[in-house]
């Protein structure tokens, strides 16, 4: 079984290259799967690149495809439309797919994918569940597929500069890493009535392997990722993105435990299901790492609203998309004034995911699959331990907890006759 542990070495450090653009022009054929959201903003970045042609789109939502096509359709862009995954997927004129689906469709059409021998820009997280992202793993090794996870920050400049600070050793001992998401835009989510799917909409195909439901406007598009069905709330939204650098600033891996309190402190009685407040506690042998969330509240640590603080004996390194900072501890070291990012984080991720699709160097990936694994999986933990109200114990050899209630939300509950991919 793939585990935390076979994942670890993508926590460790950046790849060796942020490079762009050095390979010859090849054309590369892209396919669309899930046109809304972060899928649509996936492949115009990625149109960006020389070469590439987006050849097909494909999405459950008649209305949403149909837009989509009309506004490639003025930039003279034609791609063919499927309804079904399985069907682009079966085109020859596809190379690679962005995969912008709900959560719980990630690893179902990422494995699908790679045994139809394409190549994948997945969306963060990887997988809805510890088992989906250790299939998917071992799917990209076994048909030998790119696949890069869209946690795009890993491309930017000013987050690879500020982990080498940290590194440097010139924080002093780090005893506490901070992450947090306070995202005062996410407001109540009003209780709605189920009722019919809007006409155009496969609701059965969006359902996929998720448990069946009537239809309701809530768990829809956006707002999915507040349900368990079909994802894991902040945690699994934000966290992959601000944890990750908390695992690579400490060179960190597995940890020794993990324990969770929170609820829904801010919006009681909405319809959500995840967490709008939780505090997370991740044990390791001499620094703990913490995460925290807060729905409808912008006024984080350090002033902002996201971020990743590493706080040592001679200072406190502070980072985020905007840039980074070095605070000192007194006058145990120098100041470094705010470090802005300069570069866009997304148009470096596809551009990347494009250079190794022509170049095959797996390594050169800027956030791999193993990557999006190993911080998929830790999340999920975080999770896990917030649903169970358990402090649980990770067995790196066994790939499980030692809690009967913990490894029951192993994998993802699949229904209507789908099952966890076996690779």
């Amino acid at each position: 079984m793939t585990t935390l542990a076979a994942t670890a070495g993508a926590a460790k450090a950046f790849p060796g290259t942020f490079s762009i653009g050095t390979q010859q022009q090849k054309a590369i054929r892209v396919g669309l799967i899930g046109a809304n959201g972060m899928g649509w903003s996936n492949l115009n970045s990625m149109l960006k690149v020389p070469g590439v042609q987006c050849t097909a789109l494909c999405d459950v939502d008649a209305n949403v495809l149909n837009k989509r096509a009309g506004e490639l359709k003025t930039r003279n862009i034609t791609p063919k439309l499927y309804a079904k995954h399985e069907e682009l997927l079966a085109d020859p004129n596809v190379d690679a797919v962005i995969i912008g689906t709900p959560d719980h469709w990630h690893c179902l059409i990422m494995v699908d994918a790679c045994v139809a021998g394409k190549d994948v820009y997945v969306e963060k997280p990887l997988g809805n569940s510890i088992a989906e992202c250790n299939a998917m793993v071992a799917a990209a090794a076994k048909y030998n597929r790119m696949v890069q996870v869209g946690q795009w920050q890993r491309s930017q400049q000013h987050f690879r500069d500020a982990m080498d600070f940290v590194h440097s050793g010139k924080l002093g001992k780090i005893r506490l890493v901070k992450a947090w998401a306070y995202q005062g835009w996410m407001k109540s989510i009003p209780v709605k009535p189920d009722g019919p799917a809007p006409e155009g909409v496969d609701y059965t195909r969006w359902l996929g392997p998720a448990k069946e439901r009537p239809f309701n406007p809530n768990r829809f598009h956006f707002e999915f990722r507040w349900f368990w069905d079909y994802a894991g709330g902040l945690m699994t939204d934000w966290g992959v993105h601000m944890l990750d650098f908390a695992l690579i600033g400490m060179k960190a891996t597995t940890p020794k435990s993990i324990m969770a309190t929170g609820g829904k402190f801010a919006y009681p009685n909405d319809a959500a299901e995840t967490p709008d407040t939780l505090t997370t506690v991740y044990e390791f042998d001499d620094f703990t790492v913490q995460w925290e969330h807060a729905n409808g509240i912008d006024g984080g640590p350090y002033g902002r609203n996201h971020g990743v603080a590493f706080i040592g004996n001679f200072g406190t390194l502070v980072v985020d998309r905007g840039g980074w900072e070095v605070i000192p501890e007194g006058e145990r070291m120098e100041a470094v004034p705010l470090q802005k990012s300069k570069d866009n984080g997304l148009d470096m991720h596809t551009a990347n995911f494009i250079e190794v699709v022509r170049s095959r160097r797996l390594e050169a990936l800027n956030a791999p699959v193993t990557a999006g694994a190993h911080i998929a999986i830790f999340s999920q933990m975080g999770n896990i331990a917030y649903r169970t109200g358990e402090k649980i114990y990770w067995n790196a050899r066994k790939g499980q907890f030692s809690s009967d209630a913990a490894n029951k939300l192993l994998a993802a509950d699949y229904h209507n006759g789908y099952r966890i991919p076996k690779v």
